[in-house]
């Protein structure tokens, strides 16, 4: 059910999660807001054809290579995130080594992916990309589903993009967790951050569930084409020449990136960032975007360059991969709180729905 008022809600969010947002932003009725877009203009030139390509997010720089592609058969699937440095706030495992990543490999964990509800300019067709633009009333009531879905499976830690549409769906999707947890958004933007986003209770710290936000994680950068109306670009530009530069693999929009541009950065984040609190038997929830997912998808499916192409996110619909023994396994959407299939998936799933029963009971 929703209960609170849109606006009541963003400025809340305004005032609690971020330190970088302007005070005007989400703090009007749905028809004002004012949004940003996090690209550095400085980069506006850049060339994004050639093999080294300048990252527009703080400077970065990644290899435009493509993913090495897993030739084992692999069914596609159709379903209806700046760095920051982990500090005291909320306690978090520090990356396992080899030979502490082999001893826990045997760990079990969840890890969920959800796709931010629909935007604002989503509603409107207009391609996103990295304009921070946040969700409609539509986009808050799928990501509170999203989160009735998942609310009986166990999250140590949340990871989204640098974009306000991912971090309200994680915030949302976890009002509806039945642990009760508080995110908190871990800053490391600059010293006076990490100082006044200190937690010093250790009580508050154990009811808390760490938030990292991290660009790599963000929507494929459409380039020339943030801003305009799909339908439009289409008639302008024809439909084949638009349906290549949003469906193929390899082929940019103008001064964009491609899917594969896309997947090198968010794969190699998730393997560097993210799959190493799974070995250690984390459970961690993914927030992101249509392209971001799917890259990650890709990977943990081992999906070709052509299977990925034609795989399709919903807005706000969870999905659920179990991690153990160093391999990922699919289990799909949960379809709600009340269906006990999805938490028998596995004894410590089971085990856990019990335990939020009798701690709640």
């Amino acid at each position: 059910m929703y209960l609170l008022k849109y606006s009541d809600f963003c400025s809340f969010f305004l005032k609690s999660w971020t330190l970088r947002m302007a005070s005007s932003v989400l703090n009007q009725a749905i028809g004002r807001f004012h949004c940003f877009s996090p690209l550095d203009k400085s980069h506006d030139n850049r060339k994004l054809g050639s093999d080294l390509v300048r990252s527009p997010f703080k400077g970065h720089k990644f290899q435009v290579s493509g993913l090495k592609k897993d030739t084992r058969r692999s069914s596609s699937i159709r379903a209806s995130a700046s760095r920051s440095t982990v500090f005291d706030p909320v306690s978090i495992p520090s990356k396992s080594t080899s030979s502490e990543s082999q001893k826990k490999s045997s760990n079990e964990a969840a890890l969920i992916l959800i796709r931010h509800g629909e935007s604002l300019w989503n509603e409107k067709n207009l391609f996103t990309g990295c304009v921070d633009v946040p969700l409609t009333k539509k986009g808050i009531e799928e990501a509170i589903d999203a989160g009735k879905r998942i609310s009986n499976i166990p999250i140590d830690m949340i990871y989204t993009s640098a974009l306000i549409r991912a971090q309200m769906t994680a915030m949302l999707a976890m009002t509806q967790h039945r642990h009760r947890k508080v995110p908190i958004i871990l800053h490391d933007e600059n010293e006076r951050a990490q100082l006044w986003s200190q937690v010093f209770s250790e009580d508050t710290k154990k009811q808390s569930i760490p938030v990292i936000t991290a660009w790599q994680l963000n929507e494929r950068m459409y380039g020339e084409l943030q801003g305009l109306n799909k339908q439009e670009t289409a008639d302008r530009y024809g439909k084949e020449q638009v349906h290549e530069w949003r469906r193929s693999y390899d082929i940019p929009p103008p001064n964009g990136e491609s899917l594969e541009m896309c997947a090198k950065r968010a794969v190699a984040y998730f393997k560097d960032e993210i799959e190493s609190q799974l070995l250690s038997g984390k459970n961690v929830m993914i927030a992101a975007h249509g392209n971001s997912l799917r890259s990650i998808i890709m990977y943990l499916d081992r999906l070709t360059s052509q299977e990925v192409i034609s795989l399709e996110l919903s807005t706000g619909i969870p999905m659920l991969y179990i991690f153990k023994e160093g391999k990922f396994i699919r289990r799909g959407s949960p379809v709600g709180p009340s269906e006990a299939g999805v938490y028998a998936y596995t004894r410590r799933l089971a085990q856990y729905r019990q335990k939020l029963d009798e701690m709640l009971n």
